[in-house]
């Protein structure tokens, strides 16, 4: 049915092209302090969200964020809805060798459900909000909660309640064109405290 509908475009060797690159990576534009705060956050609506379910592994998680190239996964039930975050720091920090110890089991064997920062505890701002914000303005509330990640949800969304975005602080700082040479928070923040004062 595809051949009669369709005809094949026509191909031939790449060595026959004249010789070819590979397009520069979409680097996000460069933003200041007092750039809208919209200009930082990674819209969900453009970039599919880095997701995992609560029953799977450490390892499961460990390797998905590995192949997203994430430090952040939103946690989600069977019916789609986000019940909670699991970062990079929640996967590789003390707290799963310390479960693990507790537990009397190896680490691998540790599940999301067991690492995550169930959605009571995670930290959220309101879209609305965030369109009438700063980059300062989202600086200043991840160094108060003292986070790395911040969700952005859209309670008056068309399709119902969503997590429509994520700040990271690593990602605001490249923005503002700061090197961020560690995931360490207090250092992110320094760095780019030291952005908004030059």
């Amino acid at each position: 049915m595809v051949r009669e509908r369709y005809s094949p475009i026509p191909s031939r060797s790449l060595a026959s092209c004249p010789p070819c690159g590979l397009p520069e990576t979409m680097v996000p534009p460069k933003v200041a302090i007092d750039s809208p705060a919209i200009e930082v956050m990674t819209d969900l609506r453009r970039i599919p969200a880095a997701s995992i379910q609560s029953e799977l592994t450490w390892a499961q998680a460990n390797h998905a964020m590995i192949l997203r190239g994430v430090r952040l996964l939103l946690v989600v039930a069977e019916n789609g809805t986000v019940i909670g975050t699991v970062s990079a720091a929640d996967l590789l920090g003390e707290r799963p060798l310390q479960l693990a110890t507790e537990r009397q089991l190896n680490r691998d064997e540790l599940t999301v459900r067991d690492l995550m920062v169930p959605a009571e505890s995670a930290d959220a701002i309101e879209l609305g909000d965030v369109l009438r914000s700063e980059v300062g303005h989202v600086v200043a509330t991840l160094q108060r909660l003292g986070r790395q990640h911040l969700l952005v949800v859209d309670s008056d969304a068309a399709e119902g309640p969503m997590v429509r975005g994520i700040f990271s602080a690593t990602q605001i700082a490249r923005q503002l064109g700061v090197a961020v040479q560690t995931t360490e928070i207090a250092r992110t923040f320094a760095q780019i405290e030291t952005a908004m004062a030059g």
